[in-house]
């Protein structure tokens, strides 16, 4: 690895950790980095797992106030988090990698769809909030959970995706979060934050027990993506977000178009 491909990857890495904690599609960007500079997907896919884990860890960290109060709420859906990450990861070491090139365009494209769709689900996730609390259904704290089962079955499916790929597992745990609590949305982002790091952090582990890490680029999308996580989570709510998901949905379409017919 040349220079010229550290610099990309620890750029690319800043770029994701910063993502990640305010939309939660890093991995549209590194990933396709990795593929560009022609590591195989499945390697690609090990390292930008592994070396995004800081990143979500810094992420949750810039949101620890709005994390207050729901620590028995995390640990709960935490758990299921594990389990889900665990099935993920196990499906992507025991199928080919025929499978994972053929399966992941696929998931791209249906992060590049979620990224789009996040600010109108997060408008009616707002809105939904304001009229409870209206009403005076509106509550603090802990939050209210509805459908327990159904929140539970959500999180763990969203974490199967997430330790199996994981591009946009953000998006999908902020609209269940959404649904289900009764908490404001920088409250929901902020335990979305967690359980991502929970999910990345479980694959993380199996990924450098079983399979072949590329070192070298993880310690750089390591660096990167904590000091992201750290400016995402500081000054992500200023940025206007409309170009930057077009910037991810882009990437990602490119990504999707090089394993498909590259």
């Amino acid at each position: 690895m040349g220079p010229a491909e550290a610099a990309g990857i620890l750029g690319a890495g800043v770029a994701a950790g910063a993502i990640n904690a305010v939309v939660g599609s890093g991995s549209l960007i590194t990933f396709p980095t990795l593929l560009a500079f022609g590591f195989p997907p499945v390697t690609a896919n090990v390292s930008n797992n592994v070396g995004l884990v800081s990143g979500n860890i810094s992420g949750a960290y810039g949101y620890r106030r709005e994390i207050a109060g729901q620590r028995g709420r995390l640990i709960r859906l935490g758990v299921f988090s594990v389990v889900g990450s665990l099935a993920g990861a196990a499906a992507l070491l025991s199928l080919p990698s025929s499978s994972f090139k053929l399966i992941v365009p696929v998931l791209i494209l249906i992060a590049c769809v979620l990224v789009l769709v996040q600010p109108w689900l997060s408008k009616r996730i707002a809105a939904r909030r304001e009229r409870r609390v209206g009403q005076g259904d509106g509550n603090g704290g802990e939050g209210k959970e509805r459908t327990n089962p159904a929140l539970a079955a959500g999180v763990a499916g969203a974490a199967v995706y997430g330790g199996y790929f994981g591009a946009a597992q953000g998006v999908l745990v902020i609209g269940l979060l959404g649904t289900f609590l009764e908490e404001p949305l920088q409250r929901v982002n902020g335990a979305k934050n967690v359980l991502v790091a929970i999910v990345n952090g479980t694959a993380a582990v199996v990924y450098i027990i079983f399979a072949h890490v590329a070192w070298l680029a993880v310690l750089l999308i390591a660096v990167g993506s904590t000091v992201g996580g750290l400016i995402g989570a500081r000054y992500g709510r200023r940025l206007p977000p409309l170009a930057l998901r077009w910037f991810v949905v882009v990437i990602g379409v490119i990504s999707a178009v090089k394993l498909i017919f590259f």
